[in-house]
């Protein structure tokens, strides 16, 4: 089998491939490309799925990067097993063809308890008192210590949260290479999230995100040229691409407009009460999930969700099917937005009566993904004195809340999940191996046989 490395580099697209990405855009002229259609939702955990089974929400069960445990009645996001994924993985096929085969697993999702033979992945230390600790699981275990030694400790709050930077996508690539320094493994999958970013603060603005495609541009040549010397296929893709958007949907307010949703009162502040609700929805940028405990509305809600302005298409039945999107962790219905639009989790209705969570990072609380935890109050000059007064806070042993995420979904410039009008913005596939055999434009689905094309190559 041929030593392969697939480099994800988050939010890519032709458009951004050129006079900032000078590397990148060297890699294209030189290599074979394709645009990959987006499949939906074009998010993640979703695409990530795909990519690595070759088969559909509908199969392989991740439909979104959360979505509601109707077991527990709840809602929750950015799962870490490896067994939500029902579908055979990429290196569980090709283990069967070949004994040596194995796999290095760097910072992909859904990567705890897999099969994969080594695994890197956040995974922060919660301490009792409150604190979290950057923190990554690994297999084997020692693999942890081993690269936490040499390379520092993993940089988790330039990973999400107000302070992200090139920083982490800098340390995975390192600890990529060092992990192939180690183990050799045929096939190496990478995570690079560094565009993620801005393009989600910013939308499509060369004025301000230039500096971001210069620097995860140095990052891919760093990984490219190590692997060169490794006589290695290389891959660089993304998942999705993000587009500009100015129209936040609160479709969760909507829905308690109409009394469809329950909310519990604590302390004086509100929470979603999923298991209490007739309807609610669970948002993922530009998707989102309607779940019904009352079947009985679910004519009355698509009604009123058709009537909403931004929202581009109400799927049920039959149209779930059609996407691919038949399972059962999928909502009754579901929602994308237009062009400009994406829905935000919000439900409370006054500020003041929003839950605690709702200005910290805090991606496992909240009922839906919020990209606003990138972000602090552009308005608010003394914010990075009060983080640092709370940190000190912390490390003195006195109990604070990171408070600092604002409630303003207008700040959000770019979204991603459907597909966009133009191939430009599509996700990319580009390759070194210039005699693979595959399209000018494929399907989500069709990454997985690309993939094993290039580790099966003779």
């Amino acid at each position: 089998m041929k030593k392969t490395v697939v480099i994800n580099v988050v939010g890519l697209t032709q458009r951004l491939i050129g006079e900032h990405t000078p590397f990148i855009e060297s890699f294209l002229k030189k290599g074979k490309s394709a645009y990959i259609h987006p499949m939906m939702p074009a998010v993640t955990c979703a695409a990530q799925s795909t990519y690595l089974t070759g088969k559909l929400p509908s199969e392989h069960g991740i439909v979104g990067n959360g979505w509601y445990f109707k077991e527990e009645c709840e809602v929750k996001f950015w799962r870490q097993s490896n067994k939500l994924v029902q579908a055979e993985k990429i290196w569980e096929k090709l283990q069967k063809a070949d004994p040596n085969f194995t796999c290095a697993n760097l910072f992909w999702w859904y990567n705890m308890y897999s099969s994969a033979d080594y695994a890197v992945t956040p995974r922060p230390n919660y301490l009792a008192d409150g604190r979290k600790i950057p923190d990554i699981y690994s297999h084997p275990p020692e693999l942890r210590d081993t690269l936490q030694t040499e390379l520092g400790q993993f940089p988790l709050f330039n990973f999400w949260g107000p302070k992200t930077s090139i920083k982490s996508s800098k340390w995975i690539a390192d600890a990529a290479i060092r992990t192939d320094q180690i183990h050799n493994p045929t096939l190496s999958l990478i995570y690079l999230p560094h565009l993620d970013y801005n393009l989600q603060r910013h939308g499509i603005d060369f004025s301000k995100i230039s500096k971001d495609l210069n620097e995860i541009d140095g990052v891919v040549k760093h990984l490219v040229e190590h692997f060169q010397k490794r006589d290695t296929n290389i891959i660089i893709l993304s998942e999705y691409g993000i587009t500009d958007v100015k129209n936040p949907i609160h479709l969760n307010r909507i829905l308690r407009s109409k009394s469809f949703l329950a909310i519990r009162m604590e302390r004086g502040l509100e929470l979603l009460d999923a298991g209490a609700s007739r309807a609610f929805a669970v948002v993922d940028h530009q998707i989102a999930h309607v779940y019904l405990n009352d079947l009985s509305v679910k004519a009355e809600v698509k009604a009123l969700l058709e009537t909403v302005s931004g929202v581009e298409k109400v799927l049920s039945g039959e149209d779930i099917k059609s996407h691919g999107l038949d399972h059962e962790r999928c909502g009754d219905l579901v929602l994308v937005a237009d062009a400009d639009s994406w829905f935000t989790y919000y439900f409370w209705l006054d500020d003041a009566k929003a839950p605690d969570y709702a200005r910290m990072v805090d991606i496992h609380k909240k009922p839906g993904y919020d990209p606003v935890e990138m972000l602090t109050d552009p308005k608010d000059y003394l914010i990075m004195a009060k983080v640092g007064g709370k940190l000190l806070k912390k490390k003195l042993g006195f109990r604070t809340v990171l408070d600092i995420i604002p409630l303003d979904a207008n700040l959000i410039k770019g979204s991603h999940g459907r597909v966009p009008e133009d191939k430009a913005d599509f996700p990319i596939l580009i390759t070194n191996n210039t005699t693979s055999d595959f399209e000018y434009e494929i399907e989500a689905t069709d990454v997985f046989e690309v993939l094993i094309g290039h580790i099966s190559e003779n």
